[in-house]
């Protein structure tokens, strides 16, 4: 079976031949440019300055060698725009990182730098505008720049946390087109995130791409808004889940069921050791919103919906069923409450684990080659037990994870896979 037929079985949760594997395919699921890098030395690929697919977390393009020399099943395709509000796509220019690495991004990947050598990314690309985010000089990736405006209550408008959630353009719509095609004829399974489908993921609220962000974009505010302002986040959420209804008809007729997969959500609702708020909250904030957008899509296409959220959630696992979440990322294995077996055997049945083959705040950077080998068969025999398992690590591989460590990683994928399964 190819890489779509065995994705297409564990998708369903029936029993693939095989560990069904994802890197690359999403903006959580990725791989660090710096650590791309130093997988293709190993691999004894061209020496070459890798593409910079998503600039805000700095994941690079994988690229088809490196998707064959893994065994990469999962393709992502990707939208127009980037977080920063630029074209995210060629041509494309040379830069060089502050860990002096050349990479590849776009034209309008312009950047100043503060007085203390810090990396200033702008939105749209206008460097003439005040920065909506920054990496420091020191660092890998890019932290948003909070500009919020004065809050005047009697003010406050739901339009505000709306100005990014637009109608989609025939442009958008056509690059939509041409990125699923050419996805799909890859003869891997398809995923896509299209955007407007995330109600409060906290990497989006500050509107690094707006010029001159209105309405509560403080992520400290938002946090505080869901318990003191209740009432005004729902007309948000009941509006932006109209528009990506709509969104979602229009990206249908065009791409069909070429898509397999969808990213719907990057909102985290846990910490390492608790819930960032109540099952109460959760179902009456969020629940009938993520359930419409789950519906229609359920209703009308064979897409399975995607769910990311970081830390200890097992609490919301059946909320996140009930409102009609297919997908379950990254499973944070290491977060309390979250261990596989328990996890696979409670919601198994409802739930795909498309993550948790191996810790990445631990295991995976600190531990040895034989710790993450360890880890990743004890996982993958957990998990891959009646389907419902696409192997990722729980969020994406960071820049300085060693590459013994990554190499260990997919070795023991490997070394699974060729056990065969009863």
């Amino acid at each position: 079976m190819n890489s779509k037929e065995q994705f297409l079985k564990a998708i369903n949760h029936r029993q693939p031949d095989r560990v069904v594997i994802d890197f690359g395919s999403t903006a959580v699921t990725g791989i660090h440019v710096h650590a791309i890098s130093r997988l293709r030395r190993h691999f004894g690929l061209q020496r070459k300055p890798i593409r910079v697919i998503e600039p805000f977390q700095m994941l690079g393009e994988v690229g088809w060698e490196l998707i064959d020399s893994i065994g990469i099943d999962v393709i992502g395709a990707w939208g127009k725009n980037n977080m920063f509000g630029f074209n995210n796509h060629g041509p494309y220019k040379e830069w060089k990182t502050p860990w002096g690495q050349r990479v590849m991004v776009p034209m309008n990947f312009n950047v100043s730098y503060s007085e203390d050598g810090d990396v200033l990314m702008h939105p749209e690309g206008d460097t003439s505008i005040p920065p909506s985010a920054r990496m420091p000089k020191t660092g890998y990736f890019f932290d948003a720049i909070i500009r919020q405006n004065p809050i005047e209550e009697e003010k406050l408008n739901a339009e505000d946390n709306l100005e990014e959630f637009g109608l989609i353009s025939d442009q958008e719509l056509e690059h939509w087109r041409v990125e699923i095609d050419k996805a799909y004829f890859s003869g891997k399974a398809v995923v896509a995130a299209f955007g407007g489908t995330a109600l409060g993921d906290i990497a989006l609220v500050p509107g690094m791409q707006l010029r001159n962000p209105k309405g509560i974009r403080d992520v400290a505010e938002w946090y505080m808004s869901t318990i003191s302002r209740p009432k005004h986040i729902k007309k948000i959420f009941e509006k932006q889940a109209e528009i990506a209804i709509e969104n979602l008809r229009r990206i249908y007729a065009v791409v069909g069921n070429k898509v397999d997969a969808v990213f719907m959500c990057g909102t985290d609702f846990g910490t390492q050791d608790s819930t960032f708020c109540s099952l109460e909250q959760f179902e009456e904030i969020w629940l009938p919103y993520y359930k419409k957008m789950n519906d229609w899509i359920h209703y009308n296409t064979q897409w399975k919906t995607f769910k990311h959220s970081c830390g200890a959630v097992e609490p919301f696992l059946e909320g996140f069923i009930r409102a009609g979440f297919d997908i379950l990322n990254p499973v944070q294995i290491n977060a309390a409450g979250m261990e596989p077996k328990k996890l696979k055997e409670k919601y198994g049945r409802d739930l795909v684990f498309w993550g948790g083959g191996v810790d990445t705040q631990k295991v995976l950077p600190f531990g040895t080659p034989q710790e993450v080998r360890e880890q990743v068969l004890r996982n993958c025999e957990i998990f891959i037990k009646d389907g419902g398992f696409i192997f990722n690590t729980v969020h994406n591989i960071q820049a300085n994870v060693p590459v013994e460590n990554i190499v260990a990683m997919l070795e023991a994928i490997k070394e699974f896979n060729g056990r065969g399964r009863n």
